[in-house]
């Protein structure tokens, strides 16, 4: 039998362990769960797909997550994608597509409220190990570092806000902002987001607190080449509350895709029906995704893929949707984009879609259609009440607006705003 060296890490939720995951030198690596966490349907939730009234939770849980190099779905939409994942491997010295050792120097501050920890040698649970029959383990210490991860491809850092400055990675607490600094690709990216965000925000969307900061008031960021832009976005975690983490988890973790599947598969009613069926109040929950839906066409942005929509367990238990974030106008750096991120009634182009496909959506969800058309006629008279002249008042660019503005003069006339 060969032998192979292994490490190991302990995972925890709300300060109870839930398992172990085991890293072979070969790629190889396992998740099991703790039988006594498994077991007691009154625990934690840890995905809308593992919660004790989820069709096949205990199947899941009591079967082995095996994976070579990528770790299970849920697990690897922990970690950074793109340009974020390459930095953050090259700092610490391990190759981007090898992903336990990027969850365990970065689950000091995870998205969510998992948090993972060391496990001795000589404290790895025998059955675990045992888990690989082929080879034979010799079990090694694993190097647990003190840094965050942030799903995603921008370029973006967890930071504490403190004194009004905001400081850097590696502090004793997880930090409670996103900051994005600006884009080396997508010009005034900053302001663009900022916008987009203010602007969902005056129609009924949800949304955490957003500043712009300018770069000198953080502390702690590495050196980037960055454009000659003075200000980053910053955008406050809804996953965190003061020193506690709230649980949270994107619809790629829900549905077990990895991020480059992101675009793939599922549609907005397959989403909109788990929202609607297992929020802690449904129906308020996909009324306002109803309202989203309806913005993200109006703002141009075809980027709400799976990660781009998320569950929060406030209680430790059943989710509700998450308040918005990463809004943009996308068509801004995709000229002639005219497509949304998933289908909505099989569909996807932004100039096909009419108020009969939203009807649709409803019906497939389960939810009032009445209902749903007010959210829609609210969203379109704010939008046309209050847009044209808060966006003279919005930092976005001068061309960005003016896209924005030829946009809405060239929808169909049932969106039309201006």
């Amino acid at each position: 039998m060969v032998n192979e060296s292994v490490e190991m890490l302990s995972l925890w939720l709300h300060g109870r362990r839930l398992g172990w995951l085991a890293g072979y030198r070969g790629g190889r690596n396992v998740l099991v769960f703790d039988d006594d966490w498994r077991l007691d349907e009154s625990r934690a939730t840890l995905s809308l797909s593992l919660m004790p009234t989820a069709p096949h939770s205990q199947r899941l849980l009591q079967s082995p997550w095996m994976r070579r190099q990528r770790l299970h779905p849920w697990l690897s939409n922990l970690l950074p994608e793109g340009a974020l994942r390459e930095w953050l491997a090259a700092e610490l010295k391990v190759h981007p597509d090898n992903e336990f050792p990027l969850l365990a120097a970065l689950g000091h501050d995870l998205p969510g409220a998992l948090e993972v920890a060391a496990v001795a040698p000589d404290e790895m649970p025998a059955w675990v190990l045992a888990h690989r029959r082929s080879i034979s383990p010799e079990p090694r210490q694993v190097a647990v570092g003190r840094g965050f991860s942030l799903a995603g491809v921008q370029m973006k850092f967890s930071m504490r806000e403190q004194d009004g400055r905001f400081l850097g990675a590696g502090q004793a607490l997880p930090g409670d902002w996103i900051i994005k600094p600006p884009s080396p690709v997508h010009p005034w990216l900053v302001e663009n987001e900022y916008s987009a965000m203010r602007l969902a925000e005056a129609v009924g969307v949800t949304i955490p607190e957003i500043r712009l900061i300018p770069l000198e008031e953080l502390e702690g960021l590495p050196r980037l080449n960055l454009p000659d832009e003075p200000m980053a976005y910053a955008i406050k975690r809804f996953d965190r509350a003061g020193s506690e983490r709230v649980h949270a988890e994107d619809f790629a973790q829900v549905l077990f895709r990895y991020p480059h599947e992101k675009y793939a598969g599922p549609s907005y009613e397959q989403i909109g029906r788990l929202v609607r069926e297992f929020s802690a109040d449904g129906m308020a929950c996909a009324a306002q995704m109803a309202r989203r839906l309806l913005v993200n066409l109006l703002l141009v942005n075809g980027d709400a893929h799976l990660k781009n929509w998320s569950l929060v367990y406030p209680d430790r238990h059943r989710p509700r949707l998450s308040p918005a974030y990463d809004i943009v106008t996308t068509r801004a750096y995709l000229p002639g984009e005219r497509e949304a991120a998933l289908n909505l009634n099989g569909k996807k182009d932004w100039e096909q879609l009419r108020l009969t496909d939203f009807q649709h959506w409803a019906d497939r969800v389960g939810v009032s259609w009445p209902a749903v058309e007010s959210e829609l006629q609210d969203t379109l008279r704010r939008a046309r009440d209050t847009w044209p002249d808060m966006l003279e008042s919005l930092p976005m660019a001068a061309s960005h607006k003016a896209l924005l503005r030829k946009h809405w003069r060239s929808l169909a006339t049932e969106w039309r705003i201006g």
